[in-house]
């Protein structure tokens, strides 16, 4: 099997969900001894460098690597600036320059793939009017990208909605994280659409000693900013200033200081923390699809506390370790009793690792990828 995968970030960097799942592909196809090529953007180089690339390699998770480069800038001007346009400037699903259309299908056409999977939607470019050599190709959504841009100045929900059903229709199988948007896409597209859950390899560690009450793990974006302030402004104020908060990733930089509040921008490897908290807090009020934070979570058998979005894509929405509030004063209570009533944290534990063994594990994950794959 020969597949070729194109994905804008590193794989290898695992303080984001989307790369975690990116990762987990990467080694799925390694065990399945599948021949995996792999393309990304040299734009993203605060994302993905070069040494990135070689890492991959290093690591047998891929064979080739490219990066896909704008025209020489040596180049005379006119034709650089004909081959780097984009298709549409006010396309939000067209951020792939036409010089990186001409280098994608150079790399198709030098080998005979089986397989060509593109992740997000944007990049849909890549292979709508390139000759394929024979492949078939999926996108992996990640997201349904319609609701990340209803903030965005001019937003037309018609018009991006219809914008995001005609990108998908373009490929042959469609890969939706979450059961929600399965759901959603089977209802205006007539191909193949794939469960694919985030998933993660079962931890069999013993945990370390509880040094951390209320864990938070989160990147910088919108979403989780206004999450974050929400907490502080409606909920920290009635916490017990005696639990130990940790928070760990890019959204400590909107953070004030706080006596029992630690701040972690970053760390190489999540589960040490994961191991030493208690319960895990996810108060997100926007935002789509499946909340990797809260599968890594399960993994452990940690209990959640989250708003209703900390529950989207999951397959059940009750029964799955996560305590759901509508409200600050519900969330409070939430967490107050998990941290002060023995029995009724090991009953949501239980919950917490009975769900994620029997949906999300990694092992589930891979079966139906089997299944595809034949």
């Amino acid at each position: 099997m020969k597949i070729l995968f194109f994905y804008p970030e590193n794989p290898l960097s695992k303080t984001q969900g989307n790369n975690v799942r990116a990762h987990n592909l990467l080694k799925y196809f390694k065990e399945k001894k599948y021949s995996v090529d792999f393309v990304s953007k040299e734009e993203n180089i605060s994302l993905i460098s070069e040494s990135d690339l070689k890492d991959l390699k290093d690591q047998n998770l891929v064979n080739k690597t490219y990066f896909l480069k704008p025209l020489n800038k040596k180049k005379s001007i006119l034709k650089k600036t004909f081959f780097n346009r984009k298709t549409k400037s006010n396309d939000v699903f067209s951020r792939v320059l036409h010089s990186e259309e001409v280098e994608f299908e150079k790399i198709v056409n030098s080998t005979k793939y089986d397989y060509i999977i593109i992740s997000y939607a944007y990049y849909v470019k890549l292979i709508d009017k390139i000759n394929l050599n024979g492949a078939k190709t999926i996108i992996d959504t990640h997201d349904f990208l319609t609701s990340q841009h209803k903030e965005t100045k001019d937003f037309n929900l018609g018009q991006f909605f219809e914008d995001e059903i005609k990108v998908l229709r373009k490929f042959d199988f469609i890969w939706a994280i979450s059961i929600e948007e399965q759901y959603l896409f089977t209802q205006f597209i007539n191909k193949p659409i794939i469960l694919v859950p985030h998933c993660v390899s079962n931890k069999n560690y013993k945990p370390l000693e509880k040094q951390i009450d209320l864990l938070y793990v989160a990147s910088g974006n919108t979403h989780n900013i206004k999450s974050i302030d929400w907490f502080f402004k409606e909920i920290y104020p009635e916490l017990d200033k005696k639990i130990k908060i940790t928070i760990v990733g890019k959204i400590c930089n909107y953070i004030d200081n706080y006596d029992n509040v630690k701040k972690i921008d970053y760390v190489e490897n999540l589960d040490p923390y994961y191991l030493k908290a208690k319960v895990v807090i996810c108060p997100m009020l926007s935002g789509t699809g499946l909340k990797i934070k809260v599968v890594e979570a399960l993994s452990f058998g940690l209990p959640v506390v989250c708003t209703p979005r900390g529950v989207d894509g999951l397959i059940n929405k009750t029964e799955n370790g996560c305590l759901v509030a509508n409200d600050a004063e519900e969330m409070i209570r939430h967490i107050n009793n998990l941290l002060n009533d023995y029995s009724y944290y090991e009953k949501f534990q239980k919950e917490a690792l009975n769900f994620f063994k029997n949906h999300l594990e990694f092992t589930n994950v891979k079966n139906k990828l089997d299944v595809f794959f034949k």
